[in-house]
């Protein structure tokens, strides 16, 4: 009785042996890549995103100097567009970046609400350290965008 337990074994486990090898290679599939439709319309609105983030300095003076209402001004102005447009272009990213770009895109709001709530009790060092936070993620997300046309596929 052993001896026919120890047999099925051995043929249980060339049959395993051959059904594995009979697998063949494992199909890679390709990285996936921008297509051109879609670098076309994350370069259409990173236009507005890189404007917002050349203009931090405007923004750090206004903070400086407490001018409250032209922080708010800019914070519900030209940052809330360019956070809108964050959103567009999220479903454009690539899968794998996608998760992190809405990430980066709600402590961004998150960091514009405290820079507000913080320009309406006057809370200058709140709103320069959130200003600072804030900037900081304009930075990230544009890491996460393709540098240019020449990343997508062709045609």
């Amino acid at each position: 009785m052993a001896r026919q337990r120890t047999l099925i074994s051995l043929i249980l486990v060339f049959l395993a042996t051959f059904l594995m090898s009979c697998g063949g290679p494992a199909i890679s599939t390709p990285p996936p890549t921008y297509t051109q439709a879609q670098v076309q319309k994350i370069n259409e609105y990173k236009t507005d995103i890189v404007t917002v983030r050349e203009r931090a300095a405007e923004l750090g003076q206004l903070i400086g100097k407490k001018e409250w209402i032209k922080v708010g001004n800019f914070i519900h102005g030209p940052m809330a567009e360019a956070r809108l447009d964050m959103t567009y272009i999220i479903p454009n990213l690539l899968p794998n970046d996608q998760p992190a770009a809405r990430k980066i895109a709600r402590d961004l709001f998150d960091h514009l609400v405290k820079i507000d709530q913080a320009a309406t009790s006057g809370n200058q060092v709140v709103a320069a350290s959130n200003f600072a936070a804030a900037y900081s993620d304009f930075d990230k997300f544009l890491q996460l965008l393709p540098e240019s046309s020449s990343s997508a596929e062709e045609g």
